[in-house]
């Protein structure tokens, strides 16, 4: 194993080689005993650090998204309160007097012959205490030619009164050339002042 050169060599420079090799093993135990454990809980903190940020990463889009639909939901609740103070009408007396006078002139003005109408407060069973809004229904009947009928259904879209048409019936009159419409519409009104 060891040639007597090297034995000769090693025995004449004890002194030298003694130190050289203690410091070589102390090298060796502090490695496996400091060094090594430190990278594996320094590449443990890294994955940590990884996995961490990752979350925070999802946790800030969860919140963006929350945020998100807070504002949306915000914005939405707006234009609904909006809905009920602007276009629907306060009470069933406003209602009706919104449309009273328009529908009729919207037939004067489009050239069909305003027949009948009935207006009537749709119940729907017993009225709960907690119902928001009342329906309120309206059948008017009309005589026209089709084209005059067509713009009256029309305008009667693109109007700013909030109405609703529910039904429409096209029959045969008994003048020549004139057709009979039968339009069942609703509008909506707020039973309580502030629509909630």
């Amino acid at each position: 194993m060891m040639t007597p050169l090297l034995k000769r060599v090693v025995a004449e420079n004890r002194s030298l080689v003694l130190p050289l090799v203690v410091a070589l093993v102390a090298n060796v135990l502090a490695y496996f005993i400091i060094v090594r454990p430190l990278g594996v809980k320094s590449a443990g903190a890294a994955d940590r650090a990884e996995a961490a940020a990752t979350a925070l990463r999802a946790a800030e889009q969860e919140s963006a998204q929350a945020r998100a639909l807070v504002t949306g939901k915000a914005r939405a609740d707006e234009e609904l309160s909006a809905f009920y103070q602007k276009v629907l009408p306060p009470d069933q007396t406003a209602a009706r007097r919104m449309t009273y006078a328009s529908l009729p002139a919207l037939a004067r003005r489009t050239n069909v012959r305003y027949d009948a109408r009935t207006t009537a407060v749709d119940e729907g069973g017993e009225q709960d205490k907690d119902e928001r809004w009342g329906r309120m229904l309206i059948r008017m009947i009309l005589e026209g030619d089709y084209e005059n009928l067509r713009e009256f259904v029309f305008e009667l879209e693109r109007s700013p009164e909030f109405v609703i048409i529910d039904d429409v019936t096209l029959a045969e009159s008994s003048g020549a050339d004139s057709l009979m419409l039968t339009v069942n519409l609703s509008t909506y009104y707020r039973l309580r002042p502030n629509g909630s």
